[in-house]
């Protein structure tokens, strides 16, 4: 968690410490979520679920060509369906939630431009996503399965998209999750003890729209 911090605080410093001759923009950016959750035990299966995120942003042109800094503080929220494998005195029984994430996310990325013209150019981006959680953090859909988020997480994006007219972003962006997201528990109640412990990880696909003023 300290690290976490200490990489934003940094980041934020370096930002602060640009040159006059940077451009500064400020806007809003939303989009689509395509989440992919991935779970470390076939006794639990996850399917993909769309989400959402939209949330205020900043871009810093640098003066050294094509380089900029964007950063931005996203409201996210992304779903996942859930299903598991529960042993009972009936026999096997398969169970299903849809666990849904709420966090407050804050990418910090680093880009590189390359210009069409006066009215368009495309980016590259990269860097660091700083989360944390707001919404629920354990779901228990069953005495057997649950599912347990973590507070706060760490992931990485790669990404790019068009600019046009200097002020609208359409962009595409894959948002890899370093370290799990959750934890899933199955219990086996035939010998009253915990079967599985799976620990998920919640990649997304996003597509998103800015427009800087």
């Amino acid at each position: 968690m300290k690290k976490v911090f200490t990489l934003a605080l940094v980041a934020f410093g370096l930002m602060m410490a640009m040159p006059s001759q940077a451009q500064f923009k400020f806007g809003l950016k939303g989009g689509l979520n395509i989440t992919d959750m991935s779970m470390s035990k076939d006794v639990l299966d996850a399917s993909n679920r769309t989400g959402f995120f939209i949330g205020p942003s900043v871009k810093f042109t640098l003066p050294i060509v094509g380089l900029g800094i964007d950063a931005a503080a996203l409201y996210d929220q992304r779903e996942a369906k859930l299903k598991a494998d529960v042993e009972n005195t009936t026999g096997t029984q398969i169970t299903s939630n849809t666990v849904k994430q709420q966090a407050i996310n804050i990418p910090i990325n680093l880009r590189y431009s390359i210009g069409l013209g006066d009215l368009a150019s495309i980016y590259f981006a990269a860097g660091p996503q700083f989360g944390f959680n707001v919404g629920d953090k354990n779901f228990d859909w069953t005495k057997e399965a649950s599912y347990r988020l973590k507070s706060t997480n760490f992931s990485v994006n790669l990404g790019a998209g068009v600019t046009v007219i200097n002020h609208l972003e359409v962009g595409f962006n894959y948002n890899i999750a370093c370290g799990k997201t959750g934890e899933a528990s199955v219990k086996n109640v035939l010998d009253n003890t915990w079967e599985q412990v799976s620990k998920g990880r919640s990649n997304a696909w996003q597509i998103s729209l800015a427009y800087y003023f």
